[in-house]
């Protein structure tokens, strides 16, 4: 059973950007909580699976972000590297309700 915890409310993250998070639990690194221009949400490990890139600095388009560091494309909801790049950001599972951004932990 999770535990879901408030972060923001949706007007805090920029449309086709990111707003950067502590991990809940103090450890395991930043979280970058994505919106995109449909106003979904998303939420993973700020790191990017190729050489560490702070994913929260990508560009996004549609429900892709695109690591600043080497141009590795994320799937923004499951973390995982687009073709022909391999790897994965751990994701969060993340909801919206009544305006506010939730995180499962």
């Amino acid at each position: 059973m999770s535990d879901w915890k408030k972060l923001c409310v949706l007007d805090e993250i920029p449309r086709l950007g990111s707003r950067v998070v502590k991990s809940p639990n103090g450890k395991g690194g930043d979280i970058a909580v994505f919106r995109t221009a449909d106003d979904e949400v998303f939420a993973l490990h700020d790191k990017c699976p190729h050489k560490g890139g702070a994913l929260s600095q990508g560009l996004v388009a549609g429900k892709v972000v695109t690591c600043p560091m080497h141009s590795w494309k994320i799937q923004l909801d499951s973390g995982m590297a687009v073709a022909p790049d391999v790897g994965c950001a751990h994701s969060f599972a993340v909801k919206l309700e009544g305006g506010a951004v939730w995180i499962a932990l």
